[in-house]
């Protein structure tokens, strides 16, 4: 895959953003320079860390989702209140 780079300063990148990401979604990398120096690049890919903490993130959220349908619970009709007193006994 050839991904073309393309350099563009601060000041011209700001006023093109929206421009540049509809570049970079197309598979350009930009890179953005503040005198001189590269600050910011812009390309459709993420990382492989990047994806694998979006997994995670997502099999987090999947989890607590099926705990809160499927998790422990206290039995039939009981309260926290009222297993202490039971234990109390």
């Amino acid at each position: 895959m050839d991904i073309r780079v393309t350099e563009f300063a601060a000041s011209e990148a700001k006023a093109r953003f929206s421009e540049l990401l509809d570049r970079a979604e197309a598979g350009e990398e930009i890179t953005i320079k503040r005198h001189g120096k590269v600050v910011a690049k812009l390309s459709r890919s993420i990382s492989d860390e990047e994806a694998a903490i979006q997994k995670r993130r997502k099999s987090r959220l999947e989890f607590i989702e099926w705990r809160r349908l499927h998790g422990p619970t206290l039995g039939p009709n009981l309260t926290i209140k009222q297993l202490i007193e039971e234990g109390r006994h």
